[in-house]
């Protein structure tokens, strides 16, 4: 209860008039968005070597292939210019995100208690570093794959007794495609992290997850459909990590369980032992010199 007394009395020490909370928030926007354009800056600037990474995966099959030459298209004049704007936007978002994220958390920061803050941080941690897991999944497993799967269906003009069906990749199309996965697969990851926050606040339950499973799974493979291109590979690419990371929360569900159930206990017998304290000082002394 003391250390309860000493929280509240923190959180009420942080209050501050509106005026002071505008400007605080102000200013945390302010670093944020300095933080955002410095990196979206830096990241236009090594747009190029940003461009070669994300093509490598389709450049590398066009080598096994025995492609000459491999080539990328843009048929509007001012395609590849807000192509690579595109480009420097995500990435200079996930690399100012760390700031971004450390942006919000001290603005909230005051008005959680010390054991909420120390609570919000391996979350705050873990978002960009499972973010980055789920980006770096489709990147080496699931576009190797995909892309081979597309470019099968080109064909000779002997095979086709005519016409050649060639691949003439659009940049513009292509690089949205990539981003777009890429941030499918990171948002996905966060599914852990979203149930942990859920779960310590007491709104999903491991015991209703493991009901509802099944439900999940048509809910994790529509999603999956929605989000990937029309192919079983990406739909599946997505789709089991998914479910692997839903039963892994669901072990993470039990943990805050546990830990806010051991929380209740602790407070339940502290305040039970304050109320026999309190009951023990209202007993009347009983003055014997009186009765007799």
């Amino acid at each position: 209860m003391a250390s309860d007394n000493k929280e509240d009395k923190e959180v009420e020490e942080s209050k501050a008039p509106l005026i002071s909370h505008l400007i605080e928030l102000r200013d945390r926007l302010k670093w944020a968005a300095l933080a955002f354009f410095v990196a979206f800056l830096i990241s236009y600037i090594f747009k190029i070597h940003i461009y070669g990474f994300l093509v490598k995966p389709l450049g590398q099959i066009y080598i096994e292939m025995g492609v000459e030459n491999p080539r990328m298209i843009y048929t509007g004049l001012t395609e590849a210019f807000f192509t690579y704007l595109k480009v420097s936007f995500y990435a200079g978002l996930f690399v100012s995100f760390p700031i971004l994220a450390s942006q919000i958390y001290k603005f909230a920061a005051p008005g959680l208690y010390k054991n909420e803050r120390k609570a919000f941080l391996p979350f705050l941690i873990a978002t960009p570093v499972l973010f980055a897991l789920g980006a770096a999944l489709v990147y080496f497993f699931i576009f190797p794959v995909a892309w081979k799967f597309f470019l099968s269906f080109q064909t000779t003009a002997i095979e086709t007794g005519g016409l050649a069906i060639e691949l003439e990749a659009k940049v513009n199309e292509y690089l949205s495609l990539v981003l777009k996965l890429m941030f499918a697969f990171g948002l996905a990851f966060q599914l852990p992290v979203a149930v942990s926050l859920l779960a310590r606040a007491g709104l999903v339950t491991a015991k209703g997850m493991k009901r509802n499973r099944k439900y999940a799974i048509v809910c994790v493979f529509s999603i999956a459909a929605i989000l990937t291109p029309p192919d079983i590979i990406s739909q599946i690419g997505l789709g089991i990590p998914i479910l692997i990371l839903y039963e892994i929360s669901i072990y993470l569900a039990v943990l805050m369980e546990n830990k806010r159930r051991a929380k209740d206990m602790e407070d339940n017998n502290a305040k039970s032992d304050l109320d026999e304290e309190t009951d023990v000082d209202d007993i009347p002394e009983t003055d014997f010199n009186d009765e007799e």
